[in-house]
């Protein structure tokens, strides 16, 4: 078995390997879509050495000669495809559509050619040179737009392999790639091409490979950081999110303001109306926090009706500012129950933890309710709000004491 055969053997099994690869991950991850296309080009590609092999030891010559140039195009193009699912971007079809008809039609025309001419081998390498110069488009755009290591790294291969699908139309008509498809089955350049396409599809594949899992190992870490029924963040989210604003405010020695908010008489809303709209209340207030708070502000469910707002850059007359006009703007929402919320805020103080800030705030949170409820405590010097009166929920006895509702 001379080498140019076991360079094909070992091409195909290692595009083999990927597509159950990629499709392990597909199956493995549900929301990694994106590797489909990946799966389908590993798949694809795989068809061309063997189509090669067939080209080589077969009588149907002309049937593998027409078959490895389709599998090898389409592998190609469902690349870019791919890259642009995986970066979320719309998919190129109108390129993909063109370099597809290009290339149907250049090996047409090329079909029966005088082999190691320049202009046979520049038709026949073109198509895959444009696929792989779109590949690099959607890659460097990606780059452009969100950065990432390894995106860039994808953005510089496929331009080598863009260079490299150049490239091989010269050595093909300087050393001769054969006189016929199954002399080129057995020449030094095709052990050259399969060699040099093999270690560029291993190391595509590999880098692939790493975006998948980064990608779905991210979303993995999300989900498990998000509250489902409202998607912010819980408490492990907070408490990871937290962690970083405060090591940078201690670095920065910028301020840094936690509010805390509780729902008054929450309980009484799920027993007049129901869990579902308990829930559509719970949902109303997280969107009402990210409407209101600052875009660089954390926004969390710690659990229950509880939530925490944690404001960079904030003094404690800022977050008072902040959680009051949440708290005014609450019982706005048309839709929803009669529903006001108490809120308590700290500010960062030297030598603090979250845990510290945390209770601080909660401490806050729990007079806000047995001093009257629907009010932020405390109010920062130079600061006078007049004083509230909690609405109850509709329908909820007027006379209950204050501290019927334990926190």
């Amino acid at each position: 078995m001379d080498g140019a055969v076991y360079a094909l053997i070992v091409n195909a099994c290692a595009a083999l390997l990927f597509a159950v690869a990629f499709a392990v991950i597909r199956f493995s991850y549900h929301s990694q879509r994106a590797v489909e296309w990946f799966c389908v080009s590993y798949a694809l590609v795989m068809l061309a050495p063997l189509s090669e092999l067939g080209v080589r030891f077969s009588a149907w010559s002309p049937l593998f000669v027409a078959t490895s140039y389709a599998s090898l195009l389409l592998s190609t193009l469902a690349t870019p495809l791919g890259l642009a699912a995986m970066s979320g971007r719309a998919l190129p079809w109108r390129g993909a559509a063109l370099i597809l008809v290009c290339g149907a039609v250049l090996r047409a025309a090329i079909w029966g050619g005088h082999r190691n001419a320049l202009p046979y081998e520049m038709a026949f390498q073109a198509p895959f040179a444009a696929a792989s110069a779109l590949s690099a488009w959607v890659a460097i755009r990606t780059v452009r737009e969100r950065g990432g290591r390894l995106w860039t790294a994808v953005a510089i291969l496929f331009a080598v392999s863009t260079v490299y699908f150049l490239a091989k139309p010269v050595f093909a008509s300087t050393f001769g790639s054969g006189a016929s498809a199954r002399e080129y089955a057995s020449s030094k350049y095709a052990l050259f091409s399969q060699a040099t396409g093999g270690l560029l599809l291993i190391t595509v594949g590999l880098l692939i490979l790493l975006i998948a899992v980064e990608q779905a190992m991210g979303r993995t870490i999300l989900e498990s950081e998000t509250d489902p029924l409202t998607g912010v963040a819980n408490r492990r989210g907070f408490e990871r999110a937290a962690a970083r604003m405060i090591a940078h405010a201690g670095r920065t020695r910028e301020p840094l303001a936690l509010a805390m908010f509780d729902l008054d008489h929450f309980k009484r809303v799920n027993d007049t109306y129901g869990h579902a709209a308990g829930d559509a209340v719970i949902r109303a207030f997280a969107d009402l926090l990210l409407k209101m708070a600052p875009r660089s502000a954390t926004v969390a469910r710690l659990g229950g009706e509880e939530f925490v707002l944690l404001l960079d850059r904030t003094t404690l007359k800022g977050a008072w500012h902040v959680a009051t006009a949440i708290r005014k703007a609450l019982p706005g929402i048309a839709h929803l129950p009669n529903i006001t919320a108490s809120g308590g805020i700290a500010q960062l103080k030297p030598g603090d933890t979250l845990a510290t800030l945390l209770e601080r705030a909660d401490q806050r949170a729990y007079e806000a309710k047995f001093s009257g409820r629907d009010r932020i405590v405390p109010n920062p010097p130079g600061v006078v709000s007049a004083p509230v009166r909690a609405v109850p929920a509709e329908g909820a006895p007027k006379d209950e004491p204050k501290d019927a509702e334990t926190r």
